[in-house]
């Protein structure tokens, strides 16, 4: 007699899925997590080709703050300076060149000579932006290309979630799980292309849920205010900045300098960090601080400060003092695209973007492997 095959409905229903889908969105899928991949690095690629700015005698005095401004004043509004933690390293001055630009155009400062260049335009800048609209929008209209974008991540998590699911043996034993954590390299092609999608998948797989949990609150508004009703507070609420505040000094009261600002943010943030500060431009703005901990796990956490422009308090944030909730909605960004953990999370993305790369190439010639298996036994003559 014939032993029987135990059947697995549920799991041929989720593997049916699971090919289909991912056959269907493959194209997209590559060019999506393609794109994902050469931008995990975009900065850093473009920092080694960029003319480097280097402050020359950093042992003296530093210039002042007002006699900086005045310097670049020539070239337009100063709105921001950002300081490093780091001694010998340049000023980053953001200033309106023009009044059409909303954000302003970074300019290096050496704090010590006065001396400036503006940030350089790179041969990459164009290359990038392509691979970021590709990522978006896959190089089509904003409208068009965002929800087919939004279509395909929500496949990918799905792929990703119902790929564990396959990945695990059907009799839960050991030695029926060893195979999926390794690839036998000495196997033929068609075996190691098995392994590549099987086992990368799974090593990669909570990256890719968390990527696409992430990058589906930039594809769709449904998407956003559900996760922000599931977490408690705006997802995305604070791009404004957050509560305003205006000077409440009366004419002739004593402003304090930028330097006593500045040490009045260093008592009142009492740690080594990058300070971003913005310089207010009228009598009813005030001083708006952020700045980092370089102790900290995480280089993208910023404490903020509101200072009138004679010191007075007007409103200190401490990310540590916020609720949990609302300091994993204010991370949705760096989360998503890895800078979460600095350089140490973004080697991790980039590996993990790779392998989601090669799953839509390794998954299809898994397909037509199947397809050719089963061509070929229907040509075998049947004996009676």
């Amino acid at each position: 007699m014939s032993k029987k095959v135990k059947k697995h409905p549920i799991r041929t229903f989720i593997n049916d899925l699971h090919l289909w889908l991912g056959i269907g969105s493959g194209i997209i899928l590559f060019l999506v997590c393609f794109s994902g991949t050469v931008l995990t690095f975009e900065e850093e690629i473009k920092d080694l080709f960029a003319k480097e700015f280097v402050v020359a005698n950093a042992s003296g005095s530093p210039l002042s703050m007002v006699e900086l401004k005045e310097t670049l004043s020539k070239e337009g509004i100063v709105t921001n300076v950002t300081i490093p933690a780091v001694r010998d390293e340049a000023l980053k001055f953001s200033v309106k060149t023009s009044p059409k630009e909303r954000r302003g155009t970074t300019f290096f400062v050496d704090p010590y000579s006065g001396e400036y260049q503006k940030i350089q335009k790179s041969d990459l800048d164009g290359f990038f932006s392509t691979m970021f609209k590709m990522h978006r929008w896959l190089l089509l209209e904003t409208e068009v290309g965002r929800p087919i974008v939004g279509v395909a991540t929500l496949i990918f998590l799905f792929l990703a979630i119902s790929g564990i699911i396959l990945w695990f043996p059907k009799k839960m034993k050991w030695n029926n799980f060893k195979p999926g954590f390794k690839i036998k390299f000495k196997a033929n092609w068609k075996r190691i292309n098995h392994d590549l999608h099987n086992t990368l998948g799974f090593y990669a797989c909570i990256f890719l849920v968390i990527m696409s949990l992430t990058g589906l609150f930039w594809s769709f508004e449904w998407y956003r205010d559900a996760g922000s009703k599931v977490l408690g507070t705006k997802v995305f609420g604070n791009r404004g900045g957050g509560p305003q505040f205006e000077s409440s000094l009366k004419p002739g009261t004593t402003e304090k300098t930028f330097e006593e600002i500045l040490q009045l943010t260093s008592a009142e943030l009492a740690f080594e960090g990058e300070t971003t500060i913005t310089i207010p431009a009228t009598d009813n703005e005030v001083y708006t601080i952020t700045k980092n901990n370089n102790s900290r796990f995480s280089p993208v956490i910023t404490d903020k400060l509101v200072l009138d422009r004679d010191g007075t308090l007007l409103h200190k944030e401490l990310f540590a003092d916020k609720p949990l909730n609302v300091q994993i909605a204010s991370l949705i960004k760096p989360i998503h695209i890895g800078t979460i953990y600095g350089s140490f999370s973004k080697i991790i993305y980039f590996f993990a973007c790779l392998i989601a790369t090669s799953l839509p190439i390794t998954g299809t010639l898994i397909w037509i492997n199947k397809l050719k298996i089963k061509k070929s036994k229907k040509k075998q003559p049947a004996f009676v």
